[in-house]
């Protein structure tokens, strides 16, 4: 199981270390040199434009940001000048409206008036018009009264009656009428 280990396998044991352990230079020089020559290119083809790539991404994000803090504080003031303009629009509207009442209201009285006057014109045209049917109609009765006047003087006279007494009789007749 355990194997002994002689001197002729110690000296053998020197050997395998100074092989194995000991580095040689010259392969240690290749391989660090590869090694370098590695890290370069993956500097150069990864690093770099990844690093590149990443610092355009940043810029892009950081822009989309600042435009998106511009187009809030843009909404912000098209919302408040939207709300101006509502309360200027309702302001407006309302005196619109009052205006328009007070027109309506002007107008109503101005039709008032006018149908007053039409009616108050109507009413004297009709007073008029009664009046004058009244004079015309005490005139149809005096012509009436006169000629039955006439006629009851001409049977109590058993005359003819000239214009002169005619006229004086009927005068006569018409102040006592009048009376």
């Amino acid at each position: 199981m355990f194997n002994l280990v002689t001197l002729a396998d110690i000296s053998s044991i020197g050997d395998y270390i100074r092989e194995n352990l000991i580095p040689n230079w010259v392969s240690f020089v290749c391989q660090l040199g590869a090694l370098i020559v590695m890290i370069l290119v993956v500097f150069f083809v990864a690093y770099k434009p990844v690093r590149k790539m990443l610092k355009k991404r940043s810029d892009y994000i950081e822009d989309n940001i600042r435009q998106a803090e511009e187009a809030k504080a843009e909404a912000l003031k098209n919302a408040s000048q939207s709300e101006e303009t509502i309360i200027a629009s309702k302001k407006e509207a309302a005196s619109i409206i009052a205006q328009a009442k007070e027109t309506a209201e002007d107008n109503k009285r101005a039709m008032i008036e006018e149908t007053q006057l039409e009616i108050n014109k109507m009413k004297s045209l009709a007073e008029e018009d009664i009046a004058r049917s009244k004079e015309e109609a005490k005139e149809e009765i005096r012509q009436e009264m006169v000629s039955v006047a006439l006629a009851a003087s001409e049977e109590v006279l058993k005359r003819e009656v000239n214009e002169k007494d005619n006229a004086r009789i009927v005068e006569n007749f018409i102040k006592d009428m009048d009376k």
